[in-house]
């Protein structure tokens, strides 16, 4: 049992290496693989997304032309002395009131023929009651059966539109037949803009689905979607008349934002969704694509797979007998180093073996004599880097913060505001003064102080005067020196990442003297946050880059005193969300 521990053991770099060969060479074959399949899919979809888009635009116009005939046809309709004769006159002789109704059907008659091109059937009614349908059968709703109908009541409503609906008439009480899409008019006497009937269009919806249906196919289907949310025309027949929110939600998305497309969820299935607003009608035409449907045989898995295992077996077997020829004088190797204790930098191993493990034994050999010279140059490097890079962080300002800044004053100048821009330019100068022309690691307390002021001023002239600043400042602290631009960024994050979810608030400055520090403290009333996330890396590195106005964030400035001053000085956060965050600064007390 020892015996295969040791060999496992002083084998552990060739069984390391050959694990960590078998891993990267599967990994790397199926990231290629699923790369390349997801490479040629996203570009198959994208193609086929151009294509319907195309697709989408021709049904449009199809769809425009059967519009613009039924506008026509109700215009007509809309004009005619003889309809509205028909249908506002009261009763009267039966001679009268036959020739009306027989003027009627030949005015309708003619009407009809502006919709020929379509299997329209079209059918009117008088608030008289009189009313005439020129196919029954297509859409047996008239009479008073009609007049009672909800389509009426939305036609009514609105009676200076054209109104597309839906109506199956099995659920309606009618006896049994077809979906029908029924566009409706309201007719109005222009003179006194009284209604005195309407006029309807009805088309079965396979007759409808035509416009499109010949752009459809096995995974690429279309809706014509009310303004409701429910299906009123589609190649799917199971989806007539149902409702879907979601579906609705995603073609508002795509006629508000200008999209050309979204990727979505549809009915349990990831697809794309392309989508036009209809005018005319008042609907949407929604173009979805499955796309494992649309994708269908574009790879073949099971081969690319039944490949993939082949090349990766080959793989391995050559791998396995390279990488067990070299690691033999390795291992031989290794177990010299093994023995050799932490910290023994004048310790030699024998140089033996292969070229390459005689190279790496003169190499470790070299490496262990200056290591420690090394070891020391590296030390004095990362303090002199660590002092310079914080230096450097102390002379940035973020160019933002100008170009906005004078974008405030330009418009304050063009407002008329000369004097409070005047005021915001000297806050400025002061400001950069302080922060780029004056070379001194350190200055007073009091000149700290007028460097927040000039800050504050020029944001409350930016974003207004919702968050407060007030100062408690001993007057026996202003002589004191502090770290150029410490306290800033403080204010900076309270400002700007303080006040998310209040509206206003208040932040204050305040400095005390203590026997031994200087301590200043930067309080908020705003969300605060959990202290735990001030611990988190991302959060430091993310912090940096949210300084609006130098480079400094909270973490350098902890390292920074930390640095100058000693172990027992620095930052300090406390914060509990929804209660505010206080900062509290603690460095030695320094005088001129």
């Amino acid at each position: 049992m020892r015996n295969v521990f040791d060999r496992f053991k002083y084998n552990g770099l060739f069984i390391k290496m050959f694990i960590i060969m078998v891993v990267s060479i599967i990994a790397v074959s199926v990231t290629s693989t699923w790369t390349t399949i997801n490479t040629s899919e996203r570009v198959f979809m994208q193609t086929f997304s151009i294509t319907n888009a195309k697709v989408i635009a021709q049904i449009t116009s199809n769809m425009d032309a059967f519009s613009y005939a039924v506008v026509m046809a109700a215009n007509n309709a809309q004009q005619s002395g003889t309809i509205r004769g028909a249908l506002s006159e009261g009763d009267g002789s039966s001679l009268e009131q036959y020739r009306s109704y027989y003027n009627l059907v030949e005015q309708v008659k003619r009407i009809q023929s502006l919709v020929d091109a379509y299997e329209v059937g079209i059918t009117v009614i008088g608030m008289n009651g009189r009313s005439y349908t020129t196919d029954p059968a297509l859409w047996p709703v008239y009479g008073a059966k009609l007049r009672e109908h909800p389509l009426t009541d939305r036609t009514l409503a609105e009676p200076r539109k054209i109104h597309y609906q839906y109506d199956d008439s099995s659920r309606s009480g009618v006896a049994a037949t077809e979906p029908t899409i029924v566009a409706s008019k309201a007719l109005i006497d222009r003179t006194t803009d009284d209604v005195y009937g309407a006029i309807y269009f009805a088309i079965r919806e396979r007759d409808f689905k035509k416009f499109f249906e010949s752009f459809t196919s096995f995974g690429n289907d279309v809706a014509i979607m009310d303004e409701a949310g429910s299906i009123v025309s589609s190649n799917r027949t199971a989806w007539l008349g149902q409702p879907f929110p979601d579906l609705l939600q995603y073609a508002k998305d795509i006629e508000e934002k200008k999209l050309a497309s979204v990727n979505a969820e549809i009915m349990g299935k990831e697809g794309i969704v392309l989508s036009r607003m209809l005018a005319p009608f008042g609907l949407y035409l929604i173009n979805l694509v499955d796309k494992e449907a649309a994708i269908g045989q574009l790879t073949d898995t099971r081969t690319i797979a039944l490949s993939v295992i082949a090349i990766v077996a080959a793989a391995l077997i050559i791998v396995f007998l390279i990488s067990r020829r070299l690691t033999k004088s390795l291992t031989r190797l290794v177990k010299q180093i093994s023995t050799i204790s932490k910290y023994e930098f004048d310790h030699h191993v024998n140089v033996g073996g292969s070229y390459e493990t005689r190279q790496l034994g003169q190499a470790f050999n070299a490496m262990m004599d200056e290591l420690q010279e090394y070891v020391k140059e590296l030390v004095h490097t990362q303090k002199q880097q660590r002092n310079a890079e914080l230096e450097a962080l102390q002379q940035q300002i973020n160019p933002h913060f100008l170009y906005n800044t004078l974008a405030s004053v330009k418009f304050m100048v063009q407002q008329g505001s000369k004097e409070k821009a005047a005021d915001t330019i000297n806050s400025l100068i002061s400001l950069l003064q302080n922060a780029i022309g004056n070379v001194s690691e350190t200055i007073t307390l009091s000149q700290e102080l007028v460097n927040m002021r000039n800050y504050v001023f020029i944001n409350h002239v930016r974003y207004g005067d919702r968050i407060k600043m007030n100062y408690f400042v001993a007057p026996d602290c202003m002589g004191y020196h502090v770290p150029k631009l410490m306290i800033q960024p403080f204010i900076e994050n309270a400002f700007f990442h303080g006040f998310n979810r209040k509206a206003t608030g208040s932040i204050y400055f305040m400095a005390a003297k203590e026997p031994d520090a200087l301590v200043c403290e930067v309080v908020d009333d705003g969300d605060g946050f959990d202290p735990a996330a001030i611990e988190d890396d991302r959060l430091a590195k993310r912090e940096g880059r949210r300084q609006l106005f130098t480079g400094i964030g909270v973490k350098n400035v902890h390292e920074r005193i930390k640095l100058l001053y000693g172990e027992s000085y620095g930052v300090t956060v406390t914060s509990q969300p929804g209660q505010g965050t206080k900062v509290k600064i603690r460095i030695p007390l320094i005088e001129e």
